[in-house]
């Protein structure tokens, strides 16, 4: 078992949840790198680690993955076994409105680790890829060996291009780099601004959610337990230098269908407030994960239902404590 971790991301939604599953094992030390930037409110990744400061096993290092210096600064007197990469600037529409912030962060950031990587004698790396560098596939479901040349917004083009520089990496200087895609992540301390988070928030407060198309587009939701079990069998991956794997639920969700959930568990009506499609937004995502069940043993667990009943569950509990704060 890898013992000496740096985490990039390491105070979001995914990075948080990891931090928590290696702390409850022997972990030796855990540093995460996050710098809490205005994407969304700070304070929500703040409380998301508050219980990981009291831990001496892990350190805090506020740091923008832009710059390299002080990246330099985090290895000295630090030994990792593993760079878990899970740092990036999010979403797809966002993306159409700052590129250059997107590429600044998740390419030449990219670089930056596996500089570090290379001169400090890493040899694991995990990089935090996205089921958005499949564009628009039309072959279903999604496999590994899929052409990723059609990206269509920014923030897919930066994933897949992290992807090939992990690769450069791993070929030139023996780093083992495993690619992790991601299919759309739910569950406990989810960004505010995914549409499970978001739409909880305003259907509780009897708002109108803004739905893009005719809710015909399906997802490929996946519980962040099941996403947390494949980071860590990644972790622990001794296979290839360089494989990519998907992460998902491997089953279609369709809006309409999730809201339908969402509306049962909150036991309220939904107001809908129909919107043009979105530039960007695909028409659905949908992992093909075989290779990940052989040669990660990554086999999901959570189905949608429950997953969002769990959900539910951590929001309501998270909005009572804010209410009465």
């Amino acid at each position: 078992m890898k013992r000496r971790f740096l985490i990039t991301g390491g105070a979001g939604f995914i990075g948080s949840n990891l931090v928590d599953r290696l702390l409850a094992s022997d972990v030796e030390h855990i540093t995460v790198v996050d710098d809490f930037n205005d994407f969304y409110e700070p304070e929500i990744k703040r409380a998301n680690i508050r219980e990981h400061l009291a831990d001496p096993r892990y350190k805090l290092a506020e740091v923008d993955i832009r710059d390299r210096a002080a990246l330099e600064n985090i290895f000295a007197g630090r030994d990792f076994d593993c760079i878990v990469h899970l740092a990036a600037r999010a979403g797809v529409r966002p993306s159409l409105t700052e590129p250059e912030l997107y590429s600044e962060t998740n390419i030449n950031g990219t670089l930056n680790l596996l500089e570090l990587a290379r001169h400090h004698n890493i040899k694991q790396f995990v990089f935090g890829s996205s089921s958005s560098v499949y564009g628009i596939n039309a072959k279903v479901p999604f496999s590994e060996d899929d052409p990723i040349r059609q990206p269509i917004s920014p923030y897919a083009a930066t994933k897949g291009a992290g992807e090939l520089i992990c690769h450069a990496y791993s070929h030139l200087y023996g780093i083992r780099c495993v690619c992790l895609r991601f299919f759309t992540v739910y569950g406990p301390r989810q960004r505010p601004d995914l549409a499970i988070h978001k739409f909880a928030k305003l259907i509780s407060e009897g708002k109108s959610i803004p739905v893009f198309g005719d809710g015909t587009t399906r997802r490929d939701y996946t519980y962040v337990d099941d996403i947390i079990a494949g980071v860590v069998a990644a972790i622990e991956y001794e296979g290839s230098d360089y494989e990519v794997f998907n992460l998902g639920e491997s089953r279609t969700v369709e809006l309409r269908e999730l809201i339908s959930l969402l509306e049962k568990e909150l036991d309220t009506h939904a107001v809908i407030d129909r919107q043009p499609p979105q530039p960007g937004d695909v028409p659905q995502t949908f992992a093909d994960v075989d290779k990940a069940r052989k040669l990660l043993g990554y086999n999901p667990q959570t189905q949608i239902e429950e997953g969002i009943r769990r959900f539910i569950e951590w929001f309501r509990t998270t909005e009572n404590h804010r209410m009465k704060a």
